[in-house]
C-alpha cells in the first residue's frame, strides 16, 4: 500500500513539474570570464597592452566542484587570481608577483556587479 501512495505522489510531483530546480544564481565559466573580463577593464589601465595585446589579458584557469579559477596577467608580470564561487559569485582576488615571489590577498568582488544583466 506504501509504494503505491509513494508511485502515485512521485507521478503526481513529475506532471506537476514539482522537481527541484537549479539555483538562480548558478554560475556558468562564460558568466565568470565575462564578469571578471568586465571587472579587469574596468579597474586596470590597458593603455601599455594597445601596442602588444598579448602583454595583458583574462583567461580561464583551473575549476573545481565549488569554483571557477580566471586570471588576470598584467603588463607587469603581475597575475590576480579570481576565484569565483559556482554558486553565490562571491569572488575572492589573490593577487601573485612571480618575479618577488610575493602572494597576497587582493580582496572580494561580487561577479554579479559586473555582468550584463541579460544573462
Amino acid at each position: 500500500m506504501k509504494q503505491t501512495v509513494f508511485s502515485i505522489l512521485l507521478f503526481i510531483m513529475l506532471l506537476c513539474g514539482c522537481q527541484p530546480k537549479a539555483a538562480e544564481n548558478t554560475i556558468t565559466a562564460e558568466m565568470a570570464l565575462e564578469g571578471v573580463s568586465n571587472y579587469c577593464h574596468s579597474e586596470y589601465d590597458w593603455s601599455a597592452a594597445e601596442g602588444d595585446p598579448e602583454l595583458m589579458y583574462v583567461a580561464m584557469g583551473e575549476e573545481t566542484d565549488s569554483a571557477y579559477q580566471v586570471v588576470f596577467r598584467s603588463y607587469t608580470g603581475a597575475q590576480v587570481f579570481f576565484y569565483v564561487d559556482k554558486t553565490s559569485g562571491s569572488t575572492r582576488m589573490v593577487e601573485h608577483v612571480p618575479a618577488l615571489g610575493i602572494e597576497s590577498e587582493a580582496g572580494t568582488m561580487d561577479l554579479f556587479d559586473y555582468l550584463d544583466r541579460q544573462n
